[in-house]
């Protein structure tokens, strides 16, 4: 038998689909019913206990998204529930003030059928977020508190089976109404990042210069008139990839990086062993606004005692005799 011909995109086919996938998602928008959309939000924002998701599959993996999108936001405590490990012990985590939201597209997941009672005889407050055809949430929506509706006029996939279309309609409505959330409680870029310690947000609001810099003799400092070799230790044992090159006054007047070591050594050979740091520095009188995406160099008057990381932009001596620095580099250089 001969090989079948390599399978290939198929420009036209594909534009198709993304008309057929916006055609999809323009039904859910223009049917969505808002009333339920308002009264579910609401219920999320006044809920007394926790907030709880769960689903399977698909449905499954948006409910856990969700999950943690709520979780982030600090308004409340959320987290998923696996329908199947719920009905072996992890019921214990649901209390009579929780809300537990089931997410299924036709409303028949038997797993979230046997798990709807029994969270239910636990006091929780159920909604089914479904798009059951009979568009009360099918037999998961009669067994639920509060029904919610997502229109769906049919999924993306050739075979109208994979839940591609649902699952960004649930995706795309549940994300919408945490944002709704956010607003409500006016959450603050602050609040946010107070939740993302690790992220860029996290770092620019909550962390202080003075809380990751390197100070004083962490810095890998040089004057322009020492000899190259007698600083590669500087260079290498600061793990900060470069010299700081400072004048008599400790101002910061160039950089020299271990790239700049290998670019020199392979333009100038031995006679780097007769060169200065100076020689070969990147010099500027104040450092660009977006030098290096890793390294920060801040001009500021580093005072030895009662200076709070406070920056004022100055150098010399500081009024209370300390000693002072007029350059600092952040941890995170490296």
């Amino acid at each position: 038998m001969g090989s079948l011909p390599p399978a290939k995109i198929n420009p036209s086919d594909l534009s198709r689909l993304f008309e057929s996938q916006r055609r999809h998602l323009n039904h859910f928008f223009n049917h969505l019913d808002l009333s339920q959309a308002v009264s579910f939000a609401q219920s999320l924002l006044d809920a007394p206990g926790a907030i709880f998701f769960s689903g399977v599959g698909k449905s499954g993996a948006v409910a856990f998204k969700l999950a943690q999108t709520l979780a982030s936001l600090g308004l409340a405590r959320s987290s998923f529930l696996c329908p199947l490990n719920a009905l072996h012990g992890d019921l214990g985590a649901l209390f009579p003030s929780d809300i537990l939201v089931l997410l299924s597209k036709s409303g028949a997941s038997q797993e979230l059928l046997a798990l709807a009672p029994c969270a239910k005889a636990k006091g929780a407050y159920l909604v089914a977020v479904t798009s059951a055809e009979d568009g009360k949430g099918g037999m998961l929506g009669r067994v639920c508190d509060m029904s919610v509706h997502l229109p769906l006029s049919g999924e993306v996939c050739p075979f109208g089976l994979a839940p591609v279309t649902s699952a960004s309609v649930q995706m795309v409505f549940g994300d919408t109404v945490v944002v709704a959330l956010m607003e409500a409680k006016r959450v603050s870029r602050e609040q946010y990042a107070s939740n993302h310690p690790a992220g860029r947000i996290g770092k620019s609001l909550i962390f202080k210069v003075k809380d990751v810099m390197k100070k004083q003799n962490e810095l890998p400092l040089c004057k322009d008139g020492d000899m190259i070799m007698d600083q590669l230790t500087e260079l290498t044992s600061k793990g900060c990839g470069c010299l700081l090159v400072v004048d008599d006054a400790y101002r910061l007047i160039g950089t020299f990086t271990d790239g700049d070591l290998r670019r020199t050594l392979k333009a100038n050979g031995a006679a780097i062993f007769n060169m200065t740091v100076g020689q070969m520095c990147n010099r500027f009188e104040t450092p660009p606004r977006n030098y290096w995406i890793h390294l920060a160099l801040c001009f500021t008057k580093l005072k030895s005692k009662n200076n709070n990381g406070r920056c004022n932009g100055s150098g010399g001596n500081g009024e209370d005799g300390g000693t002072t620095f007029s350059c600092a580099v952040l941890a995170s250089c490296r």
